[in-house]
C-alpha cells in the first residue's frame, strides 16, 4: 500500500501555486511562500526553467515499456531486470524489477498536460514535502519530489520536463544493499538520462 501511494504521488501533478526564485540560473524553492505572477518573457513563474524544445512521446505512451531498453534497465538495476506494464491512474506506465520488489524503477506518462515543472515547484510545502531541482539533462529540467522525503529509505521520484506543460514521472527504489551509499534521487536522475536518450533515439 505504501508503495502504491508513492507511485501515485510520483505522477499526480495537479497542483497549486508558490514562488521559485532563481539563483545564478539555478531554480531554487521559495522560502517566503509568496506567489508572483508569470514571467513576461517565458510565461512561466519566476525561477521555473523553460523547455526550449518540446518532445513528443505519443509513441511511447502506446508502449510504455519501450522507454527503457533491457540494457538500460540493467545498467540501473542490475542483471536480469524485467519490464512489466502496469496500471496507473495518471497514465501509461511500466515497472522494471530484478527478481523481487527491490530494486525497482517505474516510468509514468501523463494522459495529457500536467502543468509541467511549474506544477512540481508550485507544490513545495503543499502537496510535496520534497521539491528539489537537480541538474538538467541536456537542457531538460529534472526535479526530485515526494509527498514525504524518503531518500534515507532509498526511495526517490523525479520529474523530467519534456515541455513547459508536460513531465514524465520516474520513481526509483534502491536495493537494500545500496541504501545510504548513493543518493536515490541521483540514481533516479540517471534513469531520466536514459529515458531521454531513448526518446531522442525514437523521434
Amino acid at each position: 500500500m505504501r508503495r502504491n501511494i508513492l507511485i501515485l504521488s510520483a505522477t499526480a501533478l495537479v497542483l497549486c501555486a508558490c514562488s521559485t526564485p532563481t539563483t545564478n540560473g539555478t531554480p531554487t524553492p521559495s522560502s517566503d511562500g509568496s506567489s508572483p505572477g508569470p514571467s513576461a518573457s517565458t510565461g512561466l513563474p519566476p525561477g521555473v526553467p523553460k523547455v526550449e524544445k518540446s518532445i513528443d512521446v505519443t509513441q511511447f505512451k502506446q508502449t510504455p515499456c519501450s522507454i527503457l531498453t533491457k540494457a538500460q534497465a540493467e545498467e540501473l538495476l542490475g542483471p536480469s531486470a524485467e519490464a512489466k506494464p502496469r496500471d496507473d491512474s495518471a497514465g501509461p506506465a511500466c515497472a522494471w524489477t530484478v527478481a523481487s520488489f527491490r530494486p525497482r524503477i517505474d516510468v509514468v506518462f501523463g494522459t495529457g498536460p500536467d502543468g509541467g515543472t511549474a506544477s512540481v515547484y508550485a507544490a513545495k510545502d503543499k502537496a510535496y514535502k520534497l521539491v528539489e531541482p537537480l541538474e538538467p539533462v541536456d537542457g531538460y529540467p529534472v526535479t526530485a519530489y515526494g509527498v514525504t522525503d524518503r531518500r534515507t529509505e532509498g526511495d526517490c521520484s523525479v520529474s523530467l520536463g519534456i515541455s513547459d506543460t508536460q513531465t514524465i514521472g520516474i520513481a526509483l527504489l534502491q536495493s537494500e544493499a545500496n541504501v545510504g551509499k548513493k543518493d536515490p534521487c541521483v540514481a533516479a536522475r540517471e534513469g531520466a538520462i536514459r529515458v531521454l536518450a531513448t526518446i531522442r533515439g525514437g523521434n
